[in-house]
């Protein structure tokens, strides 16, 4: 069967925050361009995870009406706390004036991005760009040295090669230019920094794991708005991180735990963590007599400007995300990765001025001159800082810069080490003890997966994979003892014995394609490709 093609004058890989709003920007400035979003999930929203304290500012720019055009943004943050919890069952309240200022909440919003992005798609097709939901853009379609769009994954292959009654080739999407928006390690992101070398000349790339539940709560004096966040128990001393409670609209609790993966103990297990969390009373009596609706995790991109690649390669731009565009101080990164989508669309509008064959897209000027580069620079050292001075030091540190000078101190911290490179041999570290589920408050994997609406195709090609099969057993068992049974937040990764052999199997169908293990492997040695179009969790509210 021949492979087609369509052409477009812009192809935007996924509808996140970045891609929509690239696109919505797009067609607002230059109606006649032939705008096309590609997202891999069954519908907008499906794979999108997040807190979310959302910051409007990008929101602003791109729809000052917003309100009018009813976005899911309407439950503003009333209340603002951030608690040292001092052991698992004590904690401090931490006076608003010795948190640092990027830290603050006012005047932001609690949303569901999923939700947010499902708006941000309708305006786009309003507005004449096409969305296309249930394909994966498996790889770059590149000419001549240069990205001239994506080819889309082939649908209906068995898990051993051979096609099935419902086979459909991929499909190639030729554009003048392709944006990059696939979120957190997109593998595409991946593979178009190694080809251009754009990830050369920095530091390196730093990630988070973040875990993430919605309650249903039945409290009468319900605090609408409020906002929690924690340091200290339960990841300290083993691991750097913090937790989160959101009182959301509906009587909708958001709990959560990001774990940085920087770690060292290969024994420990960010899963199980965030069931200790929800021990800890300031976070159960919020979920007792509680009902659990929703759960997921997702990896998100932390390193901040000084990791920060080249985002303009030949051909196209890396959105949000996909590069790492998130603001660590604030924790924040989907007003952000919407401002990187805008200033992609002004570059291209501005190429397509010029009278050049092959414009150069000049990203970077657009980039150096916004408010987004702006924050980025003033939140260049928090993640590092932390990173190479510890919790106390690294938040002192981030207090006075980010309080006292606004993130101006004439300094620059860099954490050049890769977090797989942190990991300790298993020898060396004291293993960790986790308690059982209690099934009221705790959880295993299993059942949680169940949350998060997962549907694979299981008779499909695995999109897990191994560069050398043999180094999960003769490397990382005997090293770490594979870490990946403990990493993986979704039970992917298990380890057998089969006729007196260790084995790993892989549960790909469990998958919820938080690329934590394409970050975490030691030996670098798992890559994460997405599965057939429209596999994967079905997040509703996330």
């Amino acid at each position: 069967m021949q492979q087609e093609s369509m052409d477009f004058d812009v192809v935007i890989v996924g509808a996140g925050p970045a891609g929509l709003a690239a696109a919505c920007y797009l067609k607002q400035q230059c109606q006649e361009l032939e705008v096309c979003v590609l997202e891999k999930a069954s519908q907008v929203g499906a794979h999108i995870l997040s807190g979310a304290v959302f910051e409007t500012r990008a929101l602003d720019e791109l729809f000052p009406d917003w309100s009018e055009r009813g976005a899911p943004v309407t439950t503003k943050v009333t209340k603002d706390e951030f608690y040292w919890c001092n052991g698992s069952s004590r904690h401090i309240k931490l006076p608003h004036l010795l948190v640092p200022q990027s830290l603050h909440n006012e005047g932001c919003y609690l949303i569901s991005l999923g939700q947010l992005c499902s708006w941000l798609a309708e305006q786009a097709e309003l507005l004449g760009v096409q969305v296309f939901t249930g394909f994966t853009a498996q790889s770059l379609y590149i000419e001549h040295n240069q990205v001239k769009g994506v080819i889309t994954g082939d649908l209906g292959v068995a898990a051993n090669g051979d096609h099935k009654d419902n086979f459909m080739p991929g499909m190639v999407l030729k554009a003048s230019y392709t944006l990059l928006g696939e979120g957190c390690r997109g593998h595409l992101g991946k593979e178009v920094m190694r080809i251009f070398e754009l990830d050369q000349h920095v530091a390196s790339q730093h990630y988070a794991l973040g875990f993430k539940e919605i309650w249903r709560v039945q409290a009468e004096d319900y605090p609408l708005g409020r906002v929690v966040h924690t340091l200290g128990y339960p990841l300290q001393p083993h691991a750097q991180g913090g937790g989160f409670l959101y009182f959301g609209a509906d009587h909708l609790v958001t709990v959560g735990l990001v774990v940085d993966l920087n770690y060292k103990n290969p024994h420990l297990s960010p899963f199980n963590e965030f069931q200790k969390l929800k021990t800890h009373p300031l976070v159960a009596q919020v979920l007792q007599d509680a009902e659990r609706v929703s759960y997921g995790a997702r990896a998100l991109t932390k390193g901040g400007l000084h990791a920060l690649p080249k985002m303009a390669f030949p051909g196209g731009i890396l959105l949000g995300c996909d590069a790492g565009t998130l603001n660590s101080a604030k924790i924040k990164g989907t007003h952000t990765a919407m401002k990187s989508g805008m200033l992609a669309a002004e570059t291209i509008l501005e190429a397509r001025k010029s009278n050049e064959d092959k414009p150069v897209l000049d990203y970077a000027k657009h980039f150096e001159k916004s408010w987004l580069y702006d924050e980025l620079y003033r939140a260049r050292n928090f993640t590092a800082a932390v990173h190479q001075y510890g919790l106390f030091l690294g938040g002192a540190f981030n207090y006075i810069d980010q309080s006292w000078f606004k993130g101006r101190l004439p300094l620059h911290i860099i954490d050049d080490e890769p977090d797989h490179a942190h990991l300790s041999p298993s020898a060396s570290c004291t293993p960790l003890v986790y308690s059982k589920p209690d099934g009221v408050l705790t959880f295993d994997r299993s059942s949680s997966v169940f949350f998060s609406n997962i549907e694979h195709e299981e008779n499909q090609p695995c999109h897990l994979k191994l560069g050398d099969p043999n180094i999960p057993i003769d490397v990382n068992l005997k090293e770490y003892d594979e870490p990946a049974q403990r990493y993986c937040p979704a039970a992917v990764y298990e380890v057998i014995e089969q006729e007196g052999r260790f084995a790993l199997q892989i549960n790909a169908q469990n998958c919820i394609h938080c690329k934590t293990c394409d970050i975490k492997d030691p030996c670098q040695n798992i890559t994460w490709i997405p599965p057939e179009g429209g596999s994967g969790p079905n997040y509703s509210s996330m």
